[in-house]
């Protein structure tokens, strides 16, 4: 009896796919968990033989934007699960260290809806795309990756049908490729092989502004050689086939490393403004091309006036910003308190955050530059201000470093936090149950215990399976 379908064990241990997927319904999960699975004549296990097999397109979507294929309410709906676990973990977790936490459906926190974006599609007004092989084998393909470093299997694939992206970043990608594909300089896709062109990162704003930067690595080349490539790239993007793209700003940047900041490697403007322009909430704002400022503009304001909302400030109140960026959070909320004291690691985006305040006429604010575990301790370890203190904190991934955490447990003029997190699953976790945990002196935490207390989830990405969390503690 022929089978529709088989079903072949794997050769090795599969990781479990990603939280928010297992809250699929099984005809969607299904599909995403077995697209993009296959390339380069590699075949793996595959649900079902009678799926065709996605182009590269599809499966470039896949893997950037796995959720795309679902109407948008349903997309809501499998956030919202996979929150709702998230803090189902944090209870449990909260349990162990003997804190009573369990709230109704096991959550330590009630957990409102996830609120949803004002816009779906090409909501992105920061794009980052790579350089390397494509599926046609051209090694200076301009696109995002499909496949893993340990798999070897890396393919870039162009952006063109990822729906999160807008149309002006692709414009700009595609003319990047067609300079680079005219370049006799290769692509560095490997340092210790050589090459030159690298990444592109585009960046865009509701006032029709376009900020490129592109990354070079400079490998043995001269100054000489190297200002030429400059002049060509700038003649390409003002006067030929690049000029539609109409940048507002040209940025190059010579890195021999991965990530560089502008401290390590300062970005060289050859074209246009120095900064680009945004509006939010009635106010401008100054971006830098190293700037932090949340991706998507119009969910950034319905955030940011929910937060206004959760500080519960008066006119008394000091509103302290850690991970303030460029200022936005701060500023928006300027009006409502007395003071705001912002604390950010990026130089640049305190430059902006201070020419921010001013261009506003914005008074009552003050910014420090530096990593917020060297800041912080020293700005409240002599904390004797008598007016009410609520501090927001918006940090990378990456989480808040501990002596963040001790600082802010340890300064009793604190009684509320709203901790802004857009992987709570992840180094977030630590965080929340070091806020939590019973004072302990070991780890120099003795202030008293912070309490979860209302969870607001906020859709900063349709299509794909994050979402921003807004946790809410007092003491």
């Amino acid at each position: 009896m022929a089978l529709c379908c088989v079903l072949r064990p794997p050769r090795r241990r599969l990781r479990p796919p990603p939280l928010a997927l297992l809250s699929l319904p099984a005809r969607h999960r299904c599909l995403l968990t077995t697209t993009a699975a296959t390339w380069e004549g590699k075949k793996k296990a595959r649900v079902s033989c009678s799926l065709p097999e996605p182009s590269w397109e599809e499966r470039l979507a896949n893997a950037v934007t796995p959720l795309w294929r679902l109407p948008y309410q349903e997309q809501l709906q499998v956030k919202y699960e996979s929150q709702r676990k998230i803090l189902q973990t944090l209870a449990s977790r909260l349990e162990e260290l003997g804190i009573d936490a369990q709230k109704p459906g096991g959550l330590c926190c009630p957990l409102q809806p996830v609120v949803p974006s004002p816009i779906i599609n090409g909501y992105r007004n920061k794009s980052t795309f790579s350089v390397n092989r494509g599926p046609d084998g051209n090694p200076k393909t301009v696109g995002l990756y499909v496949g893993t470093g340990r798999e070897r299997n890396i393919v870039c694939v162009k952006a063109n049908h990822v729906a999160n992206i807008p149309s002006k970043h692709k414009q700009v990608a595609r003319c990047y490729e067609e300079f680079i594909c005219h370049s006799p300089l290769d692509s560095c896709i490997l340092f210790h092989e050589g090459g030159h062109w690298r990444e592109l990162v585009v960046r865009t704003t509701s006032c029709g502004h376009t900020m490129a930067v592109i990354t070079f690595h400079p490998q043995q080349l001269g100054q000489e050689a190297l200002a030429t490539q400059k002049a060509l790239l700038k003649e390409f993007f003002t006067c030929g086939p690049g000029a539609v793209c109409a940048l507002t700003s040209l940025y190059f940047q010579e890195s021999t490393m991965t990530r560089c900041s502008h401290e390590q490697s300062p970005y060289q403007l050859l074209h246009g403004a120095p900064h680009i322009s945004e509006e939010l909430l009635g106010l401008k704002f100054r971006i830098s091309p190293d700037a932090f400022f949340q991706v998507n503009t119009a969910a950034a304001e319905v955030l940011y006036q929910a937060v206004g909302e959760l500080c519960q400030a008066t006119g008394d109140t000091v509103l302290l910003d850690i991970c303030c960026g460029t200022g936005t959070i701060g500023l928006s909320l300027a009006h409502r308190v007395s003071k705001v004291i912002g604390v950010e690691v990026v130089e640049k985006a305190i430059e902006d955050a201070e020419w921010n305040a001013a261009f506003n006429g914005i008074p009552n604010c003050e910014f420090h530059s530096g990593k917020a575990e060297a800041v912080l301790p020293q700005l409240l370890a002599s904390w004797e201000d008598a007016r009410p203190l609520v501090a927001v904190v918006n940090p990378s991934r990456a989480g808040l470093h501990y002596r963040v955490v001790r600082a802010i447990r340890n300064c009793r003029s604190i009684r509320r936090l709203l901790y802004i997190s857009c992987k709570p699953e992840g180094e977030a976790m630590r965080n929340f149950l070091e806020l939590c945990c019973p004072p302990d002196p070991r780890k120099k935490l003795a202030g008293e215990p912070f309490a979860p207390v209302l969870a607001i989830p906020f859709d900063m990405f349709p299509h794909t399976v994050h979402c921003e969390l807004v946790l809410l503690f007092t003491r």
